[in-house]
């Protein structure tokens, strides 16, 4: 099997690389002969989790924010047409343009939509009809659809017309590891996100300048191109001791003990669906405050609090998060919730039965 439209593996970079970090070496261990197709300079390539059964290619393309998806795609989707595959594991409706070229080749294609691509304010509208095209694209051509969340799957019938299958992303539970240097246990304030808009990432920063004065802040992440944000952050962080930033973090234990010890964890992201990042965070028990959405109430049911995405209110429920004492009932709570519900072994062993699924369709 190949997997198309991540920037392969092992990388850290996003959702679609955490869950090809885990399905990838599953998928190896249970016999299959796994491809995943990604970038030069993306990935780990001396990581010592990387699994020797999963072969890397990378693929060409123009490494820009606009052309990056299509142009690694379009060359990679060429490699698998020529290699031809049992079944293609396709990631982000960028790719959907190329969907006919593996139906020709008879190669059945499972297609994760990924979020509202067309609905995040990061991209200018050429780009969003880019996306809502390629997700027509998708409906039409891909042979099996997944929805990391209910309402994404609500919405795909709704303006699509497609059904398709939930599979979610996972989290792993994990034993007490060390508080980071500096910090201590329920005592700081953590935000981890990639800088795009919709992660509420200048409501964020404007909340941190008022939450420091009472609390450490730790912000972890980046806009990937020292852009804006990055600036802002930085400025933050000089201008305050409170506040921490700590870039992009690659080391898993790290982000799982921030996230265990922090004493509340801001989650403002507010287009995709299930978020891996906030699934890891329930797995590590952090007492989280996430803005309101559909998408974050389906992930965390009652394991949270939510808020509206303005500095004021941000300060106001991180603060009582702080101080109201129910931060390890939540965290408890929220941890049981992603043990149940979102483990990697079931989101893996689905993948495996929907991929099997398509393989044996097209045997019959």
């Amino acid at each position: 099997m190949a997997i198309i439209g991540t920037r392969g593996y092992p990388s850290y970079y996003g959702g679609f690389e955490t869950a090809v970090r885990r399905l990838a070496p599953f998928l190896a261990d249970a016999g299959w002969d796994v491809t995943v197709y990604g970038r030069k300079g993306s990935v780990q390539a001396d990581d010592p989790e990387r699994h020797d059964g999963v072969r890397s290619v990378y693929s060409w393309g123009v490494n820009s924010k606009s052309l990056s998806t299509l142009s690694f795609g379009a060359t990679a989707t060429a490699s698998a047409v020529l290699r031809k595959p049992d079944v293609a594991l396709i990631m982000n409706v960028a790719n959907g343009f190329f969907l006919p070229a593996l139906r020709a080749r008879g190669v059945p294609t499972l297609l994760n939509v990924d979020g509202i691509e067309w609905d995040r304010a990061k991209w200018n509208r050429a780009a969003k009809s880019v996306f809502r095209a390629g997700a027509v694209m998708s409906a039409r051509w891909a042979d099996e659809l997944v929805f990391d969340a209910r309402a994404i799957g609500d919405r795909w019938k709704h303006e699509f017309k497609a059904d398709g299958t939930f599979i979610p992303y996972g989290g792993d539970t994990h034993e007490e590891l060390p508080v980071d240097a500096g910090l201590q246990h329920r005592g700081y304030v953590l935000y981890v996100a990639r800088f795009v808009p919709e992660n509420s990432v200048n409501e964020f920063f404007r909340a941190a300048e008022v939450l420091s004065r009472r609390w450490p802040v730790v912000i972890v992440g980046s806009d990937g191109f020292h852009g804006d944000f990055d600036t802002a952050a930085k400025a933050l962080a000089d201008g305050s001791s409170q506040i921490q930033w700590l870039g992009h973090v690659n080391d898993d234990d790290r982000l799982k003990s921030l996230w265990q010890h922090a004493g509340a964890y801001f989650h403002g992201h507010s287009v995709g669906g299930t978020n891996p990042a906030l699934v890891q965070a329930m797995a590590s028990g952090a007492p989280t405050v996430a803005r309101d959405t559909v998408y974050n109430r389906e992930t965390l049911a009652g394991t949270g609090v939510f808020v509206q995405p303005d500095a004021d209110s941000i300060v106001e429920r991180v603060n009582e998060m702080m101080t109201s004492g129910d931060g390890e009932r939540l965290g408890q709570a929220a941890r049981d919730r992603a043990q149940t519900e979102y483990s990697w072994h079931g989101v893996c062993s689905a993948y495996e039965t929907a991929l099997v699924d398509l393989i044996d369709k097209k045997q019959r």
